[in-house]
């Protein structure tokens, strides 16, 4: 471990000579200062974890120094020293930013623990802004991985909304990353130093989920000894984020468009009103319009939560961003479970491509930290993919025997291709799109691999009238 850097700055050459010495002796590294001007020559030449700085100077005082530190080096604590000591003294120092104020003549002792105390605060600044760089990879918009125009779109949007208080409904099938999307909107806006509250609406049944949400008071029902803080409460003042929203029974969505309305709601049998200040977002894997037309849902209430819409495409709608997907992945389960890292096979990769994925982006990284835990070698082959993602490369368009390379490896684009054109009902520039591609590449590579549209199929479009744009 490093040395701790020191600069001690004191016009007293003696003594300050006499502090260096010692607390090298005590294992850190110390530089020294004996004025204004020489002290900020010092930190301007090298980083420093702790100033001591003592108030009387020759060509200034030490508050001159505590000020420039605190505008540059704002997680550098400092420690100011006077031989003149005073409560006001003391109260002025603390309120301009000094870490500590201590008396001469200095107890060795004193001073080291002074310094040690110092440190650890510094520490634990740092490790916090370290933690808040970790979150915003995890949850902020460098966890999002893609480059499909549809993902594009909701990054512009994320951006666009975070730092507002609208209300935003996130949709999608499951495991598209919804939670994500509501966790990087929070950490993008003015509240993200406040609490992010998750409730999986679908997971509690529909007696337990009112209280979750807005508490209860003691006797509010069998079993309820005590108060209950809810879920709005404890994010106020910061973002509540409500998942499976459509399966909120008819009394619920009566109190949740209250709290949309006016952020006012009672706790379970109590009587006192409560005022949150939150942000809601709220998901859901239903068609709330097809709900609201079946009465299932409220339409006031959807009319209020659909203000703003992200729409998450499924993941075998993007299958371009598979291989980021798939990088991305990759690298923080070897990380996590501190294995070198793995990459895929060109067959592996192809058939994470041609596979469905019904369970989208959360089927993908579970597939792949299964790869990772029981493959045995650094790169992964379809053997070590489940049987039905391996099974999603056709046997019957498996490079045969003695196929040469490059054919071998045309084979398994070919059948990428094909799926993707029978997704698209054959449609070029939709297959194109999908498959991050132009039109032009996609119509070379269906003549150099040999595809063309079956018969039944054209002539369906030609009914159409839809041979042209296709």
């Amino acid at each position: 471990m490093p040395k701790a850097a020191l600069l001690l700055v004191d016009d007293d050459r003696h003594l300050l000579q006499a502090m260096a010495n010692w607390l090298r002796e005590q294992d850190y590294r110390v530089d020294t200062a004996t004025g204004v001007q020489e002290a900020l020559r010092e930190l301007a030449r090298r980083s420093y974890d702790v100033a001591v700085v003592d108030i009387r100077l020759g060509d200034g005082d030490g508050f001159d120094v505590l000020r420039f530190c605190r505008e540059r080096y704002p997680e550098m604590p400092v420690i100011l020293v006077t031989g003149y000591g005073s409560v006001d003294l003391a109260v002025e120092a603390i309120r301009a930013g000094a870490f500590d104020f201590l008396t001469k003549p200095l107890i060795d002792e004193e001073l080291q623990v002074a310094i040690e105390r110092a440190l650890n605060q510094k520490r634990v600044v740092e490790e916090n802004k370290n933690l808040k760089t970790q979150l915003d990879m995890r949850y902020g918009l460098d966890a999002i991985v893609g480059r499909d125009h549809r993902m594009l779109r909701v990054y512009d949007v994320i951006e666009a909304v975070a730092d507002t208080k609208a209300t935003v409904l996130i949709t999608g099938e499951s495991g598209t990353g919804k939670s994500l999307i509501a966790r990087a909107i929070h950490r993008r806006s003015s509240r993200r130093d406040k609490p992010f509250v998750e409730v999986a609406c679908g997971a509690l049944p529909e007696t337990l989920l009112e209280s979750e949400l807005f508490g209860h008071v003691a006797g509010a029902f069998t079993g309820a000894t005590g108060d209950k803080i809810g879920k709005f409460k404890q994010a106020d003042g910061g973002t509540i984020f409500l998942d499976e929203i459509g399966t909120a029974s008819p009394a619920l969505q009566v109190k949740l468009l209250r709290v949309l309305q006016d952020y006012q709601f009672e706790p379970v049998g109590g009587t006192e009103t409560i005022t949150v200040d939150v942000r809601v977002i709220l998901a859901t894997n239903e068609d709330l319009q097809k709900a609201v037309q079946e009465g299932r849902f409220r339409r006031d209430l959807y009319y209020r939560i659909n203000v703003i819409n992200i729409e998450l495409p499924p993941l075998r709608e993007r299958v371009s961003d598979i291989p980021l997907l798939a990088e991305h992945f990759l690298k923080r389960i070897c990380e996590e479970m501190g294995r070198p890292l793995k990459t895929l096979s060109d067959e592996a990769l192809a058939a994470l491509q041609a596979y469905r994925w019904p369970g989208n982006v959360r089927e993908l990284q579970n597939v792949l930290e299964r790869a990772v835990l029981l493959g045995r070698k650094p790169v992964i082959t379809l053997e070590d993919l489940p049987p039905d993602v391996a099974a999603a490369l056709t046997p019957g368009l498996g490079p045969p025997e003695k196929a040469p390379l490059k054919q071998a490896l045309q084979l398994p684009e070919r059948q990428i291709i094909l799926q993707m054109l029978e997704m698209h009902n054959w449609n070029r520039q939709a297959t194109a799109k999908a498959l991050g591609i132009n039109r032009t590449t996609l119509y070379k590579k269906m003549k150099r691999l040999g595809i063309e549209e079956p018969e039944s199929t054209r002539e369906k479009s030609e009914e159409h009238g839809s041979t042209v744009c296709r």
